[in-house]
């Protein structure tokens, strides 16, 4: 082999970050009670983060610190506040989805090196290019692709310098991570936010094929694949399970520590994977990494699958063998359970103590001694020590500046900041030969930063910044503008026939653009009134295309919310807005695309409330657009629901399905709550909200943030109805923006019924 591969472990815990270390992680990833998207896990205080990384960096295992989630603009200071901090501790890396975030990093804190979380959905080579722009150095790739795409993506993360890193093992979410509302619009709890309640694995009302959990999928298991990972260059294999116990963890660890030594000492793998199967797991599979994204994928139960696996492969499933297995399974469980917990509590995170003791003569310079169970040296002062001197019977410093008499408490109190990293203050020691001496104020600071250098492995520390201030820029006086989103031939009249100039009409273009690239270049070339709208998800072919798309059509303007064609964009000189789905949610992420790919305007997120959006700063000479009409998507899937709902004669989704299948149908959970299914042609599976959204509140509630509204009139059938046709909705709308008062109740009238619960929740 030319390289290792490192192993990356959850730690939802202390506990679970020792058991992590002790199988063999080469590195942890775990949060801290805020900012990150496992907010069910337990998670470690900033207390802890110092010991943790003590005890990592001393077992040669690196910590990487999750703060990916999406930042509301309320949050912005504490999060600066908790960067001042992270920037003095020796965190590898913090791992980043929010724009703003990515801004503030690279602006403020250079020295911290910012990972790109899966919730960014990286799955073309454009987006490995946007992220090098922001100075990631590691991408985590999104789970849905199979190796061929991820070889091809890592070779250009890697002209780039970007190391990649690929999830292996562990809960598998249905929907492209960072474009799954579904627990937000149901229940108020984001999954970018790390409040997913998994409504994708509740039970629903029984499909038509006899299925009860018909978005419930088996967990990933790359296990049999680890060669195929590493000839692709993949640099970090990742196991999920930040809500999961240190037993497991350590379980699941240590076995594919096992299998990369199998790897690196015999060239070959295992496959017995039976250690895998002993704690949680809900049946395995590698379709995605395989490419065979099927119906064999989905697993008709989201409990533990252990127990049956264990009968199946012994006596088969019966009620007594079942029971048996269970037992048998509880007693596995208690003794890996036992023999963890004895090991990891050997470990400690306990600081390590400093004994600092102060030495020196008159007339020569302070010596400090630091000693440690693992440090010793020494660090002196550019000045020598004075004597006091008698004023009036008061002594007095001879030296012509503030000078520190060697007082314990007072040296405690200077010498403070230790206590805030990887040690603490145990004692200190003043020489008596010290007595009545003094050293100017500034020496002893200029002792304790190099303190502070030496025992960070030499960096210096830095000062705390503050961010600078942004202004709001108001649209005073300017009218809002309408823009419309279609997605069939049949509306393009609402381009063609509309006299007024004002309103922008996008069309949808699909995931796959398959052979018809030329139909939509005539499409647009035909229809120069039309502005392309780019989707969330383009896997590296269909990118390829979407280029080509751009090169030929060479258009004024565009929407996406693919990062990726935002790159094309910007390198091509094409004016770009950035999309909803791209989820911006506070004034930096804002700025970050504006100042670092010449954006020139972006919708904000949908999924904040009103106090959220009004908080927001809008740039100079920036569009921002809200969209107060559109169906709701709750997920995008890779996966065919079909497959479980009503059927489908083909086992595997290829992109014969993707071009040309066109079907719709719907779920309803236990609790009466419908969920509708589209695929449309050229694109994925898509799971719609029983109803669309509708807001026409904000045009009065914040009248001077949005430099246009938006509504989606797109072929999506919800239960949402209309008793206006396109163009008298369009009419309808452009009357709410020019202030008639009417306007809104007969919107509302006319559409129904509707939902606005995301502008009255929040995240």
């Amino acid at each position: 082999m030319s390289k290792e591969i490192e192993l990356l472990a959850p730690g939802g815990d202390i506990d679970s970050i020792k058991a992590a270390i002790l199988a063999g992680a080469n590195a942890v990833y775990c949060g801290l009670d805020k900012f990150n998207a496992r907010g069910r896990a337990k998670n470690i205080t900033f207390g802890d983060l110092n010991g943790i990384l003590r005890l990592a960096h001393k077992h040669n295992c690196e910590i990487f610190l999750t703060i990916n989630i999406i930042i509301v603009e309320s949050e912005l200071p504490a999060l600066i506040t908790l960067l001042n901090r992270l920037v003095n501790t020796r965190i590898d890396g913090i791992i980043v989805q929010d724009l703003g975030l990515f801004y503030l990093l690279n602006k403020y804190f250079p020295t911290l090196k910012i990972h790109a979380s899966t919730q960014l959905t990286t799955h073309n080579k454009g987006q490995i290019k946007f992220l090098h722009q922001l100075k990631a150095t590691r991408v985590n790739l999104s789970r849905e692709l199979n190796i061929n795409e991820i070889k091809t993506i890592t070779d250009v993360a890697h002209d780039h310098g970007i190391l990649t890193e690929v999830f292996v093992h562990g809960s598998n979410c249905i929907s492209f991570s960072g474009l799954c509302y579904m627990s937000s619009v149901n229940g108020g709890n984001s999954g970018n936010r790390g409040r997913c309640s998994q409504p994708c694995r509740d039970q629903y009302l029984t499909t038509a094929e006899g299925v009860d959990f018909p978005l419930n999928i088996k967990d990933n298991s790359a296990y049999s694949d680890l060669s195929a990972l590493s000839d692709a260059g993949v640099d970090s294999i990742k196991i999920e399970g930040r809500i999961k116990k240190y037993h497991y963890v350590h379980t699941v660890v240590d076995t594919w520590r096992k299998q990369l030594n199998n790897l690196y000492e015999q060239n070959r793998l295992s496959s017995d994977n039976s250690d895998l199967r002993k704690v949680f797991n809900r049946d395995f599979s590698n379709s995605f990494l395989q490419g065979e994204i099927g119906k064999d994928l989905f697993i008709d139960n989201p409990r533990d699958h252990s127990a049956i696996h264990r009968s199946k492969t012994s006596s088969g499933i019966t009620t007594t063998n079942l029971t048996a297995s269970k037992k048998e399974l509880f007693d596995i469980k208690t003794e890996i359970i036992t023999h963890v917990k004895d090991e990891i509590e050997k470990l400690s995170i306990e600081k390590e103590p400093l004994k600092i003791t102060f030495s020196g003569n008159r007339g020569e310079l302070l010596k400090v001694s630091i000693k440690s169970v693992d440090h010793s040296f020494c660090s002196h002062s550019e000045t020598p020590l004075c004597e006091m001197v008698l004023n009036d019977g008061v002594k007095h410093s001879s030296s012509k500046n503030r000078a520190s008499p060697f007082d314990r408490d007072a040296l405690l109190k200077r010498f403070k900041v230790l206590n805030d990293g990887e040690y603490f203050i145990h004692d200190i020691d003043i020489d008596g030969s010290l007595t009545d001496l003094v050293i100017p104020f500034k020496e002893l600071t200029l002792i304790k930063n190099s303190i502070v250098s030496t025992l960070n492995g030499g960096t210096a520390p830095i000062p705390p910044v503050e961010a600078t201030k942004l202004q709001q820029q108001h649209a005073e006086n300017v009218p809002m503008a309408l823009s419309v989103l279609i997605s069939s031939k049949d509306d393009l009249y609402l381009s063609d026939d509309s006299d007024d100039t004002s309103i922008e009409v996008y069309f949808k273009l699909p995931n796959n653009f398959g052979h018809r690239l030329s139909e939509f270049v005539d499409l647009f070339t035909t229809h120069e009134g039309l502005t392309p709208w780019f989707p969330s998800v383009l896997l590296d072919n269909d990118y390829n295309i979407a280029i080509d798309f751009l090169r030929m059509l060479k258009p004024k303007r565009i929407v996406t919310n693919n990062s990726g064609i935002a790159y094309a964009a910007y390198q091509q000189g094409i004016t770009w807005i950035a999309g909803p789905y791209l989820n911006l949610v506070n004034s930096y992420s804002l700025l970050c695309l504006k100042e670092n790919f010449n954006c020139a305007g972006a919708f904000l997120s949908n999924e904040i409330n009103r106090r959220q959006i009004k908080q927001i700063k809008r740039p100079d000479n920036f569009e921002l657009i809200y969209s107060i009409y559109h169906p709701i998507v709750l997920m995008t899937s890779r996966v065919c629901f079909f497959h479980q709902v009503t059927g489908c004669k083909k086992n595997i989704v290829d992109n014969k399905c993707i071009q040309r299948c066109e079907r719709s149908s719907f779920i309803t959970n236990l609790k009466n709550t419908s969920h509708f299914i589209k695929k449309e042609l050229g694109s994925y599976h898509n799971i719609f909200n029983e109803t669309n959204f509708l807001n026409t509140n904000i045009a009065k509630d914040i009248p001077d943030l949005f430099s246009g509204l938006f509504i989606d009139l797109s072929e999506i059938k919800t239960e949402t109805q209309t008793t206006s046709n396109k163009l008298e909705m369009v009419n309808l709308f452009e009357n709410h923006l020019k202030g008639d008062v009417d306007a809104s109740e007969k919107i509302k009238k006319t559409i129904f019924p509707s939902t606005h619960t995301q502008y009255i929740k929040g995240i």
